[in-house]
């Protein structure tokens, strides 16, 4: 039997996509939408003070939203990744999207410009080498690359493969220490547990091959440790920005992606792909996602 939420979840999906253009710019339903503008093109203009269908589209989304996501991650927690240049109000909505559905956010962490920047590579190993040495050893790949590695690092300090999370550790704790006191990361001086889930939110696209290899490898290394990830980026990340060229890396298959953050729509739709991956991992979703919109389940 068909459930109320699933008849709910579908019209979501089908006014994501329409805000994404989806269905009406490039779908089976194009001639259509062309027959309508053809068809208006012969008649008055509407009036001024009518919304426009994108306003209308966010509207609806908006006041259906709180009921689809209600409870999705009741009892879970997230934690909160920058990369530099992240839209600060996107961040801030997201948070209240990961409340909304009944969970928290355990803490919020800020990468900084030198853990994103190809230059200050040596610093990253060197760093990375000694904390597996130090801290890690048993619980990060000794043979992982640079980046790879110290996503693994960051990932044993804020993240966890246990559903309800867990009590940061001394450990967990000395590693957190040390890449903060190295400028790499930005958080807070206490963090209550680590997270089943990490949500990496994107910003600035540096655009070139050394900034999508760390994105990539850090990603890969939270994804080591962490129950699920996904990384989130506005619509133009997934139409041609870095979003685009991660998804098109074989290495990041296991991490989630969304794109259209910059929307109400993509917002909640984020929302639901960390509920899904509390189960299943990876999957690209968005208005340009391969896998369609929006997660629905």
């Amino acid at each position: 039997m068909i459930t109320l939420r699933h008849h709910v979840l579908t019209i979501v999906a089908v006014f994501l996509a329409l805000a994404a253009g989806i269905v009406l710019g490039g779908g089976p339903l194009s001639d259509v939408g062309a027959t309508v503008a053809t068809s208006r093109s012969d008649t008055d203009a509407p009036p001024a003070e009518d919304r426009s269908g994108t306003d209308y589209t966010e509207s609806f989304v908006s006041t259906l939203g709180p009921s689809v996501v209600a409870d999705r991650l009741a009892e879970r927690s997230v934690a909160l990744v920058t990369v530099p240049g992240a839209d600060e109000q996107v961040v801030t909505a997201l948070a209240g999207q990961v409340e909304a559905a009944g969970g928290t956010v355990s803490a919020r962490y800020d990468l900084t410009e030198d853990i994103v920047d190809p230059g200050q590579k040596s610093l990253v190993d060197t760093l990375g080498s000694q904390l597996l040495t130090q801290q890690a050893d048993g619980d990060v790949a000794p043979d992982a690359s640079t980046y790879d590695r110290v996503g693994q690092l960051l990932g044993l300090a804020i993240a966890t493969k246990e559903p309800e999370g867990q009590e940061v550790n001394g450990k967990a704790r000395a590693v957190l220490d040390a890449v903060t006191g190295a400028g790499l990361v930005e958080g807070p001086d206490e963090v209550p547990q680590r997270s089943p889930l990490v949500l990496v939110v994107l910003g600035t696209d540096a655009g070139d091959e050394g900034s999508d290899a760390i994105l990539a490898g850090l990603a890969q290394g939270l994804g080591a440790q962490a129950l699920g990830v996904v990384v989130a980026g506005t619509t133009q990340d997934g139409r041609s920005g870095q979003l685009t060229r991660f998804r098109a890396d074989p290495a990041t298959a296991g991490v989630a992606t969304l794109d259209g953050v910059d929307t109400v729509a993509g917002r909640i739709a984020t929302t639901l792909l960390l509920q899904r991956s509390l189960s299943t991992q990876g999957g690209a979703f968005g208005a340009a996602g391969a896998d369609g919109p929006v997660p629905l389940g």
